[in-house]
């Protein structure tokens, strides 16, 4: 008996120390899976909604604003909202840029803001229209702090006073010591120098795409000035057809073609960037892309907006443009994302 019993007590001590090794060795999958979500994101990375965002880093901050939205029961009314992120990834509501409406229009939306860095200050440039105006404009207000307040400064041109029809969707550009917007929404995208100080306009505008356009960014990149624009219809819940697309030139006035060299001042798209996911998950509607951000692996991320197939509207009707997050490849000098579409499965964080 007394044998027996220490056989036992020798086979409970031996399995006692296996199990105690195994656990000490193998992560428990509640480890596992916070490892994995600590390394990676899945589209969309802020909700309910920034729409034709713009980013710029101060700091240790990422900062995205974007157009005015009522954000129905997630979040109410928001005049040009401010999010601030370390990785592009998690987000977090600051509050707005705006608190009342620039007076120098009568009625309006304050759409698609882009903000840079001009020396000490923040600049603002932003659109001021509503659907189907016939005389919007682009208008200025600048911040000390990205947080804001920024404070207006009023016009600086509409329509008739520059001579484009649905003059929005402002982008600032510099080079060296010259200041230049690029602005246009299907009527012509266009460029122009702007003052010294960045608070006017100086010279003749030059046009460098044709009305299937809107939404311009310049990226200069390897000898190359590519023009990402957007193609398609922004705001129709579901049925939204947004689309980016790129041309490129040696020069920052254009001609901008596309691979065959098609130029995209006489109707041309250029090369596809991103479209909406194909079947019943996924996006509806990518486009408007942000500034072009580059980690510290040396990937390119495009920041850009968004509708989820299964939520493309707010309980107000309001299209629920999300904020979303690919990585940008490039293919013999010409960019897009992966397969074409946004991802909506959990992908690998910049890396900062």
């Amino acid at each position: 008996m007394k044998v027996r019993q220490n056989i036992f007590m020798l086979l409970l001590l031996l399995f006692h120390t296996v199990a105690c090794t195994s656990n000490a060795q193998e992560p428990s999958a509640s480890t596992i899976d916070k490892d994995r979500i600590n390394n990676t994101y899945t589209n969309p990375v802020w909700e309910p909604i920034l729409a034709d965002p713009t980013i710029i880093k101060e700091g240790e901050y990422f900062y995205a604003y974007g157009t005015e939205n009522d954000w129905a029961e997630e979040g109410g009314y928001h005049l040009l909202p401010i999010l601030k992120s370390t990785d592009l990834t998690d987000w977090e509501l600051v509050g707005d840029a705006l608190s009342t409406k620039p007076n120098w229009k009568k009625e309006g939306g304050i759409w698609a803001p882009d903000v840079s860095k001009v020396g000490k200050h923040f600049f603002m440039y932003y659109s001021y229209s509503t659907w189907g105006d016939p005389n919007p404009g682009i208008g200025l207000a600048i911040a000390d702090s990205p947080e804001g307040p920024f404070v207006d400064q009023g016009k600086l041109f509409d329509s008739k006073s520059i001579g484009v029809e649905n003059s929005i969707d402002p982008h600032y550009y510099e080079e060296g010591e010259q200041k230049y917007l690029f602005w246009g929404s299907f009527k012509g995208l266009y460029m122009i120098s702007l003052s010294e100080d960045g608070k006017s306009v100086v010279g003749d505008k030059t046009q460098i795409a044709g009305d299937h356009l809107e939404a311009s960014y310049i990226l200069h990149r390897n000898g190359f000035y590519y023009l990402f624009a957007s193609y398609g219809s922004c705001c129709e819940g579901i049925n939204s057809s947004y689309q980016v697309w790129v041309g490129r030139s040696s020069h920052l006035e254009g001609p901008y073609q596309d691979k065959a060299g098609n130029k995209l001042l006489d109707g041309h798209y250029g090369e596809l960037v991103l479209k909406g996911n194909l079947g019943e998950e996924g996006f509806v509607g990518p486009g408007h892309n942000a500034e072009i951000v580059s980690d510290k692996a040396g990937t390119d991320w495009l920041i850009y907006h968004a509708m989820l197939k299964r939520k493309a509207r707010s309980s107000n009707e309001t299209n629920r443009r999300t904020l979303c997050l690919d990585k940008l490849i490039w293919r013999e000098d010409w960019p897009l994302v992966y397969g074409q579409e946004p991802s909506h499965h959990p992908e690998k964080k910049p890396v900062f």
